[in-house]
């Protein structure tokens, strides 16, 4: 039977030629590392080591790296997909409120104009919130959340900042119906600014314009006159814009010519109203000055502050007008 071949001895093995050997190395390597740290003499070699093993170092760490760097890439693109989601709902939000807030601001605008005019006209009037809109073929109304307990009666002028919007026409305990001066059986006295021509203006049925059919040939009627209420009727107080004609032509029968107007309020865009009260009467003419009379002690004694004359006693003592209510004198 073949013997086992012995295997190599270590480096250092435990005999005494490997315990010698250790310290050779030892020494040799303290020697070095003296000479080294006084010298410098290793440092271009490990300069020159390192240049070599620094590829194989980068080499080494690339799928790590590049592991890390998908990973950053997956995580700031979710990152910036979140953000850009954020700031996408931030941006609407804003819009909304912007939005909100121009609506705000020009609802105010058209408050503020509507007390202007009820402060320039010196009107006793209600603000009514329009809560409702009726805009049919053939009729044209809103609904104002004034009523009957408010003291809203029908027939009430209804006015904005810019004109006349209609008039009280159903009245409920808690609202109201309004029919707009475009509602086509609407009917108001008017006169043209510009001339003083008295004429009429109805409502028609597209709920957009004011229709004057019936104004002589001969009117010096123009695009672009003013029409205002003429007072007449007593239901519209004299002076309030009502529109503005827009066109002017023969009517289809030819003898009389028909105007077209554009309402002065805001009809489509209202929220807020104006029901007048207690309309003012058109001042009349001033009174006559009469001229100065004679000095106080010439001028007679009015009627009204000049006393009878006294009736003449009789024999009785009384007066005669005292005797002929009582007994007959003696």
């Amino acid at each position: 039977m073949p013997l086992a071949r012995e295997e190599s001895s270590p480096l250092f093995a435990g005999t005494a030629a490997g315990t010698l050997r250790l310290m050779f190395y030892l020494a040799l390597a303290m020697v070095l590392m003296v000479l080294d740290h006084r010298n410098g003499w290793l440092w271009r070699l490990r300069y020159a080591t390192a240049i070599v093993v620094e590829p194989v170092y980068r080499l080494a760490s690339l799928p790590a790296d590049g592991f890390h760097a998908l990973s950053v890439a997956f995580a700031d693109r979710r990152l910036l997909t979140e953000q850009n989601q954020h700031l996408r709902e931030d941006l609407l939000l804003a819009n909304a409120k912007l939005n909100r807030m121009a609506a705000v601001a020009e609802q105010n605008q058209r408050l503020k104009e509507l007390l202007d005019t009820q402060h320039s006209l010196e009107l006793h009037v209600q603000m009514a919130r329009v809560i409702g809109v009726d805009m049919g073929a053939y009729r044209h109304r809103m609904m104002i959340n004034l009523g009957a307990r408010d003291g809203i009666k029908a027939g009430q002028p209804v006015i904005d900042a810019h004109g006349v919007v209609g008039q009280i026409v159903d009245v409920l305990p808690n609202s109201a119906a309004l029919m707009l001066v475009t509602d086509p059986d609407h009917a108001v006295p008017v006169m043209i600014q510009r001339t003083g021509l008295r004429t009429i203006a109805y409502g028609s049925r597209n709920g957009q314009q004011l229709t004057l059919p019936n104004v002589p040939m001969a009117a010096d009627l123009h695009e672009g006159d003013k029409l205002l209420t003429s007072g007449l009727g007593g239901r519209f107080p004299q002076g309030f814009p009502v529109g503005e004609v827009t066109s002017v032509g023969p009517s289809p029968s030819g003898m009389f010519l028909e105007a077209h107007a554009q309402p002065s309020a805001d009809l489509d865009r209202a929220d807020e109203v104006l029901v007048l009260h207690d309309l003012p009467e058109p001042a009349g003419p001033p009174p006559p000055v009469t001229p100065a009379g004679p000095p106080a002690s010439d001028a007679p004694a009015p009627a009204s502050t000049a006393r009878p004359p006294a009736a003449a006693p009789t024999a009785t003592g009384k007066p005669a007008a005292a005797q002929t209510a009582g007994t007959p004198a003696t």
